[in-house]
């Protein structure tokens, strides 16, 4: 059988999508307008940012109208997946429900975020320590939604432990439609070298496809990694922040940076849709972590780069950002 291309489409349960390159959750991040800009630039599919089961069950007002949202430019262009976390199979089951409800095509589960708020609460990474628990809450999520039902993992809880991989074969047999899979420890969060001979191995070894995440920045490491793992999909994390040009660079051929007004255009349509999410007074302090991401493809001075950044810390509106981010500021003294 031929080796797959990211370009390939392939079949997530009953869903079929488009290509081979996703979009991760990205906690506090991950929004519909987040998932839509990868979609956008050529993403397969995006993941929501973690969301609570709890807060689901209980009909927090700001989770349900903001952390559930989905655009109806999104549902056209992939199919939409939400990813919870929590640790009660009857409140997962629950929260499910709503999320099918909601208009979701498919779950994600979170057992892998390391955040210490999260795993003393029996969430994320600490589920690593309680397969059976683990289980349950798939079947939970699978039975509430009637959706497929991914998982995102970590490799293990600290250095040299595998009971995610271990785990994975578990939930697999439970019914779970995929597996991503995040081959550093838990303990390590972001740092150090991905394992991705193991992941390798759980592709090899697991019966439903297997999506790869961590490290992946860099579109000539990504291309290499989905060859040499044997992986059905990569997930693109951190190395798509202020870069969704890194979708095109894998699926469309694209192989140059983007243009300062590239840059400028992109950031501009990001304000206008966290406008429209938050409210301009909540978006102008949402996207202060923003933007630096984007920043640092304007082939800035160090120095006033740094001014730049201070300053739209500091910007109090919307209208002041957009006043210092104006092509006429930025542009034109790049040119000269």
């Amino acid at each position: 059988m031929s080796t797959p291309d990211l370009t390939d489409a392939w079949s997530l349960g009953p869903l079929r999508v488009r290509n081979r390159v996703l979009l991760a959750p990205l906690a506090g991040i991950g929004n519909w307008f987040v998932r839509l800009q990868a979609l956008r630039h050529g993403a397969g599919m995006a993941v929501s940012e973690m969301v609570s089961s709890h807060a689901i069950h209980h009909r927090n007002a700001r989770t349900c109208n903001e952390m559930l949202r989905i655009h109806p430019h999104e549902r056209a262009l992939a199919p939409v997946s939400i990813q919870l976390f929590g640790q009660d199979p009857l409140i997962m089951r629950s929260a499910a429900a709503s999320v099918a409800e909601a208009g979701a095509d498919a779950i994600d589960l979170n057992m892998g975020c390391p955040v210490p708020k999260v795993c003393k609460t029996g969430a994320g990474a600490s589920l690593l320590s309680d397969p059976e628990l683990a289980v349950a809450l798939a079947r939970a999520a699978i039975e509430g939604s009637g959706l497929p039902v991914t998982v995102k993992l970590r490799s293990g809880l600290h250095a040299g432990d595998t009971s995610g991989f271990e785990l994975a074969h578990r939930l697999a047999q439970a019914g779970v439609a995929a597996i991503a899979f995040h081959p550093r420890s838990a303990a390590i969060h972001h740092k150090g070298t991905p394992d991705y001979d193991l992941a390798a191995r759980l592709a090899a070894s697991l019966p439903v496809p297997v999506i790869l995440s961590g490290g992946l920045r860099d579109a000539e490491h990504v291309r290499q990694v989905f060859s040499d793992t044997g992986v059905a999909a990569v997930m693109l994390a951190r190395g798509s922040l202020g870069n969704p040009w890194l979708f095109e660079r894998l699926l469309a051929g694209r192989d140059c940076d983007p243009t300062p007004s590239e840059v400028l255009a992109e950031l501009d349509w990001v304000s206008e849709q966290a406008a429209l999410h938050l409210g301009p007074a909540r978006a102008a302090r949402y996207l202060r972590k923003f933007y630096p991401w984007y920043l640092i493809h304007l082939a800035l001075s160090p120095e006033r780069l740094r001014e730049l950044q201070e300053s739209l810390h500091h910007a109090e509106t919307l209208a002041c950002a957009r006043d210092l981010l104006g092509p006429e500021r930025l542009l034109v003294p790049l040119a000269a």
